[in-house]
C-alpha cells in the first residue's frame, strides 16, 4: 500500500521533514517512490515546494495520507482528502 508521510532529515535539534510517497512497509527514512515537498517547523514558511497535483494523483490512485501530513495539507486548503 502506498502511503504519503514524513521522512526526517536535518540536524540534531533542527529537523527538516520531507513529504514522501512510499510503500508502507519501508522504514520511515528508507526508500521512497517520490519526494512531494518539505516541512520545516522552525521556518516562517513551514511548507515549501508542495506538489499538490502529484499528491492528488496518488490519493486518487488509492494512497493513504498520514495524520500529520493530512493536518499540514489542510493549511494550504488541500481539498481532496477523501481517505
Amino acid at each position: 500500500m502506498v502511503k504519503i508521510r514524513l521522512a526526517r532529515g536535518g540536524r540534531v535539534h533542527a529537523p527538516i521533514y520531507t513529504i514522501v510517497a512510499t510503500d508502507s512497509r519501508n522504514p520511515r527514512d528508507g526508500r521512497n517512490l517520490e519526494r512531494l515537498g518539505q516541512y520545516n517547523p522552525s521556518a516562517k514558511e513551514v511548507l515549501v515546494g508542495i506538489k499538490v497535483d502529484k499528491i492528488q494523483k496518488y490519493v486518487q490512485n488509492g494512497a493513504h495520507l498520514s495524520d500529520t501530513v493530512r493536518t499540514l495539507l489542510k493549511k494550504i486548503r488541500f481539498r481532496s482528502l477523501s481517505c
